[in-house]
């Protein structure tokens, strides 16, 4: 059985930096994505990825081995400020908005505490969020590997031989190791086009801030109002990544370093981002499915990849070389991680012996897959916050008619 790497522990730099290598191949096709989609500048987008998830992991202490890149929800109102109407100081306006809306609920959280989170996601609600949120990404992933079907099923039998059968350290790099196999193998393929590489040598370095037309945020209430009411979404997600984490790492992150110091380190996060003309950021499915493959928990792993994701906004060659890996090989390696994310919400189901027999349960967990499935946009949200509600109403109605039933019992006697 493959041993695991805890949370606190810190393997060596030179273990650690593969390591932290692996993370940023995971995370950097979404995160540089969706500035390419919205018109804002990738660099921007990396830093920003970067400096907000060392700014998270210091304030959940280390606690969450969670690596934060660019959100998606947010490229709709994106591209309507910046892609369309060319004003970018309005959009990261409504970015800090964003950040803000993080903060009121940290202090809500302060003030009424965390504990009632486990009563409004008991384990019939949580095992199905956690699938979906897997789930709900494979089209994507397949998606991805439609591009070449053969590079991505190379890509992917090389990632799964690994995590199976290497040895030692080679064991806990088959995301690293893979998508270095898919390169090679789709450059012997001559799928790989490398003539944006070999330009980016003519300018090595790069200013993020500059390259991105830096505007100091404004305050436009069109861009509020398009963007502040998305966070109540993003949090919603980030709950149920935290769930994830807690069912790979077998620990209560909710109480320990706390959902709402989660919550702060995602906000003041977003909020730095708004200042550096990045979009918003949010903890990666991309990153957990590493964790889960790898067994590999080490916060200073996921710092590791931060700081080489700052690094890598700098330096315009290393932008270029990741930049040109195929879509077919991403595709390969997210079909195991976003699937291994889904298996984790169906262990949370198994471990906590939830009752199917039971009608409440089961049409719990019907209405979230099915919600959670067939929905297009903001599926998990939606689903999450469906399955929360229907819970609630069945769990009353049972205990008022188990009430009822044994007032008659007691009157029958």
């Amino acid at each position: 059985m493959q041993s695991t790497v805890g949370i606190n522990e810190r393997l060596p730099l030179g273990r650690a930096i593969p390591l932290g290598i692996q993370h940023v191949f995971a995370m950097f096709g979404a995160t540089v994505l969706v500035p390419f989609l919205t018109g804002l500048s990738p660099a921007v987008a990396l830093l920003s990825s970067g400096v907000g998830t060392i700014i998270f992991l210091l304030l959940t202490g280390f606690k969450v081995p969670a690596y934060l890149g660019s959100s998606f929800a947010y490229i709709g109102a994106l591209t309507i400020f910046v892609k369309q109407n060319h004003t970018l100081g309005s959009a990261m306006g409504g970015v800090v908005s964003v950040g803000l809306v993080y903060v009121v609920f940290f202090l809500l959280m302060k003030l009424f505490g965390t504990g009632f989170i486990h009563k409004l996601v008991p384990p019939v609600v949580a095992g199905p969020v956690v699938a979906i949120i897997g789930l709900s990404l494979t089209p994507t992933a397949a998606g991805m590997a439609a591009d070449d079907w053969r590079i991505a099923a190379f890509t992917l039998a090389v990632t799964v031989l690994l995590s199976v059968y290497a040895k030692g350290f080679y064991k806990v790099i088959p995301i690293l190791l893979g998508i270095i196999a898919g390169y090679i193998f789709a450059i012997l393929m001559g799928k790989v086009n490398l003539t944006a590489l070999t330009a980016s040598f003519s300018t090595p370095f790069v200013s993020p801030v500059q390259a991105g037309s830096w505007q100091f945020p404004k305050l436009d209430m069109a861009a509020i109002a398009a963007m502040a009411p998305l966070a109540l979404v993003t949090i919603i997600e980030d709950l149920g990544h935290i769930f994830v984490l807690g069912n790979i790492t077998s620990t209560d992150m909710i109480s320990d370093p706390g959902f709402d110091r989660v919550v702060l380190g995602n906000g003041l996060a977003t909020l730095c981002a708004g200042l550096f003309g990045g979009p918003p950021v949010t903890t990666y499915g991309e990153n957990i499915g590493v964790l889960a493959v790898t067994r590999v928990y080490s916060t200073f792993n996921i710092l590791m990849a931060a700081i080489i994701a700052i690094i890598l906004s700098f330096v315009n060659p290393l932008q270029a070389a990741v930049h040109s890996i195929p879509m077919s090989v991403m595709g390969g390696v997210t079909i195991l991680l976003f699937g291994m994310i889904g298996a984790a919400g169906i262990r949370t189901l198994v471990e906590a012996k939830v009752d199917f027999s039971d009608a409440k349960n089961l049409i719990v967990a019907s209405v979230i897959f099915a919600l959670g499935i067939g929905l297009k946009d903001h599926s998990v949200a939606w689903a999450s916050a469906v399955g929360i509600v229907l819970n609630l109403v069945l769990s009353m109605y049972s205990n008022k008619k188990e009430a009822v039933d044994e007032a008659a019992g007691k009157a029958a006697k």
